[in-house]
C-alpha cells in the first residue's frame, strides 16, 4: 500500500471501528498527520505568528503555539486517528478497548507502540479477514479453456 491510498483509505473510514488495517495503511497515514501539522504550524506561524525562535548562550529552541489551521487539522483527523488505531490493534488480534492504555504516562505509549510495530494476524482472526489476503482475487483463467480453437495435444 501507497501513501495515497492509505491516506484514501483512512479517510473513507473516517469513523470505521471495524475490520482490520495493515501495518502500511496505518504508518502511511500516522506519517501523514505528522507532516500535516509541521506544515501547519509553519504556515500558522507565518500567517498568524503564532510561533518564534528562543536563543540563548549555546543554544536555539523553537517555541510554538498551536494556530487555528494546526487546530482545525488535528479536529479533522483525531476520529480517523483513532478509528485507524482501533483497526491496527484489530489486525494484531487486540482489542480496540487497548487504546485505552495511552493513559498510562510513558507505559501505555511504549506498550501501544509495540502493538502497532507487530506483524499482522496471518489469516482470519475474530476482526474478520486479513485486508490484503481475505479477498483473494480469482485465479487467472487459462485462455485456451474458454478458446474455440481445438487444442493439439502434445508429448513432453
Amino acid at each position: 500500500m501507497d501513501f495515497q491510498t492509505a491516506v484514501r483509505t483512512c479517510l473513507q473510514k473516517y469513523v470505521t471501528f471495524s475490520g482490520r488495517a495493515t501495518r502500511p495503511e496505518y504508518w502511511w497515514f500516522v506519517l501523514f498527520i505528522v507532516l500535516g501539522q509541521i506544515l501547519l504550524n509553519i504556515i500558522d506561524s507565518m500567517l498568524f505568528n503564532t510561533g518564534g525562535v528562543s536563543h540563548g548562550p549555546g543554544f536555539w529552541a523553537y517555541r510554538g503555539n498551536s494556530g487555528p489551521l494546526s487546530g482545525l487539522f488535528g479536529l479533522a483527523v483525531l476520529l480517523p486517528a483513532i478509528a485507524a488505531g482501533v483497526r491496527r490493534l484489530h489486525d494484531t488480534g487486540r482489542s480496540g478497548w487497548w487504546l485505552l492504555i495511552t493513559f498510562i504516562p510513558l507505559i501505555g505509549g511504549l506498550v501501544l507502540l509495540y502493538f502497532f510495530v507487530q506483524p499482522s494476524d496471518p489469516g482470519r482472526n475474530d476482526f474478520g479477514p486479513h485486508p490484503r489476503r481475505g479477498n483473494p482475487a480469482k485465479p487467472a483463467q487459462d485462455p485456451w479453456a474458454t478458446s474455440s480453437i481445438p487444442k493439439v495435444p502434445h508429448e513432453d
